[in-house]
């Protein structure tokens, strides 16, 4: 695959989840699928879920490495006994499944993700059932060797409704000798009947240390990792974005701003709605919507638990909410905003609201608020 191609499951600035070869922070699940295997009784569907960016991906590519390079348990019993079982899902780096997988030719691995429209030349919205139904074709060239074999979705929630029913076929009837891994950042979207048809694995959010040792890993700096750690909400996936957008930047401008609630710093106020308003500047406008949820959320709970957030991210922050949210009753009500916003900016951006009167319209719902 070309540099330029478009890839729906890598984070830009962050290296393939099939490239990473450690996982960092979710031993249980790991420690689980192990069991399984170990077990002799392995299920053939694997639901992996939890929030976007604590690792899903990573993980499923890892165990689709050590499947296709581990017999199964007595499938080398030889003169010399069972060999020992494995202790990890990691393989060498060197290993030739490895060096199969990085380069997207290994004849027992198929993956499914959002395909590129030939007449666009742009990635589709929705995994479609062509690209489902183009797994028989695989599953039929792929017996003839009689090994593992692993299809990987990334992710199972972009199938659209007949994508979903065809997927459903291969699970009620799983092909020998074949692990479905469907990766799900919300399962309750997905059928119940390929729900109950999967044994699930569920990742956390990783810890602020965790985080900071994946990220440098990732190659992002990590100078600024506990600030990135706070608003990440323990996703390594969240934290590269807010690095590659000037995340922590402009959620401390956001936080200059709510500090000079009630009398508005409104210099400050234009400044970050004209930002909003340049062109190419969609992103960030999802990022800022992204962090003044973030913000707001942070701003409750100071008021709900009578103590900032821990650890702050950002400097001003602590002293700030704590003067905008001294009690319960001041909780409630930015709780409430919070809400009022939220639908404000989802109906904004549906209509295609200009983006720098919807920060303004925003800022003075705070200035509101504070007042």
């Amino acid at each position: 695959m070309s540099d330029d191609t478009p890839q729906p499951d890598r984070i830009e600035g962050a290296p393939h989840p099939r490239d990473t070869a450690h996982l960092i922070g979710q031993d249980v699940p790991q420690a689980a699928f192990l069991d399984a295997f170990n077990s002799g009784r392995l299920h053939h569907g694997w639901l992996l879920t939890g929030p976007r960016g604590v690792g899903k991906a990573t993980l499923a590519w890892t165990i689709a490495r050590f499947l296709l390079s581990t017999p199964a348990p007595g499938q080398e019993d030889g003169l010399f006994g069972a060999p020992p079982a494995p202790e990890t899902l990691t393989i060498p780096e060197d290993h030739p499944v490895a060096a199969r997988v990085r380069a997207g030719s290994d004849p027992g691995l198929y993956h499914i993700t959002r395909r590129v429209n030939p007449d666009t030349g742009r990635l589709r919205a929705q995994i479609l059932a062509e690209d489902v139904r183009d797994l028989n074709r695989f599953l039929q060239l792929s017996s003839t060797d009689g090994g593992a074999r692993v299809v990987l979705i990334d992710s199972a929630d972009d199938m659209n409704v007949q994508a979903a029913n065809a997927l459903l076929k291969m699970l009620e009837e799983p092909p020998a000798r074949t692990t479905l891994l469907l990766i799900s950042h919300a399962p309750a979207r997905l059928l119940p009947t390929i729900r109950s048809r999967c044994r699930e694995l569920r990742l956390a959010p990783l810890s602020p240390g965790d985080l900071s040792e994946a990220l440098a890993r990732a190659g992002v700096d990590t100078d600024k990792g506990e600030g990135l750690a706070a608003l990440a909400a323990g996703s390594v996936g969240e934290a590269v974005r807010l690095a590659n957008l000037g995340g922590l930047e402009l959620y401390s401008e956001l936080v200059a701003i709510m500090a000079s609630l009630p009398r508005l710093d409104r210099p400050r106020a234009l400044k970050l709605a004209d930002a909003a308003a340049t062109r190419g500047a969609e992103d960030r406008l999802d990022l800022l919507i992204t962090l003044l949820d973030t913000a707001l959320a942070r701003l409750a709970r100071t008021g709900a638990t009578g103590a900032p957030p821990s650890p702050a991210a950002t400097p001003d922050e602590a002293a700030a909410f704590a003067r905008l949210a001294p009690d319960a009753r001041a909780a409630r009500a930015w709780a409430e905003c919070a809400q009022e916003i939220g639908a404000r900016a989802r109906h904004a951006r549906a209509v295609n609201l200009d983006p720098a009167a919807l920060v303004l319209d925003t800022v003075f719902r705070l200035q509101q608020t504070a007042a």
